[in-house]
């Protein structure tokens, strides 16, 4: 009898767990600092999370109707992490707890899709920046955002 991850993978203290997760950073993370200088140097100016813009994005550049928003890879569901870490599905990535994790990252998707779609509808242009991509070429993310910027809408 083969034995599935779930029952293969020992249970977390959730201590640990716990732990973990609160040194999770909600902003201000590596890609987003990274984004940013690389955007400041090239002239860009922004603001920094602003709370009256659903979503809070993580720039917003008020005078343009711009909301940036730097989506963690396997927070915001890129299915190029997944695949990334050899895993056939999002599912692959968590042994146990398996249902509630990609329920939680489901529920993400959708929230970000809902507020893309209310931003839009309020006339506001949605940059979404995969911390991946951040990380491995910040000039070129750099480079979407100032293009963003120079664009007449």
């Amino acid at each position: 009898m083969t034995k599935t991850r779930a029952q293969v993978a020992r249970p977390r203290d959730p201590a640990v767990t716990s732990r973990i997760m609160s040194a999770v950073r909600a902003k201000d993370t590596k890609p987003e600092l990274l984004l940013r200088r690389a955007v400041h140097a090239r002239g860009g100016r922004y603001r920094l999370h602003a709370a009256d813009v659903p979503g809070r994005p993580d720039l917003v550049v008020r005078g343009k109707k711009i909301a940036i928003f730097v989506d963690g890879d396997l927070w915001h569901g890129n299915p190029a992490e997944w695949r990334r870490r050899g895993k056939d599905d999002l599912a692959g990535l968590f042994p146990t707890r398996t249902q509630w994790w990609v329920d939680k990252i489901e529920r993400n998707v959708r929230r970000d899709q809902d507020v893309d779609r209310e931003l839009a509808e309020r006339g506001w242009r949605v940059l979404r920046l995969w911390a991946s991509d951040i990380i491995a070429d910040p000039e070129a993310a750099a480079d979407r955002v100032i293009i963003a910027l120079r664009e007449d809408l």
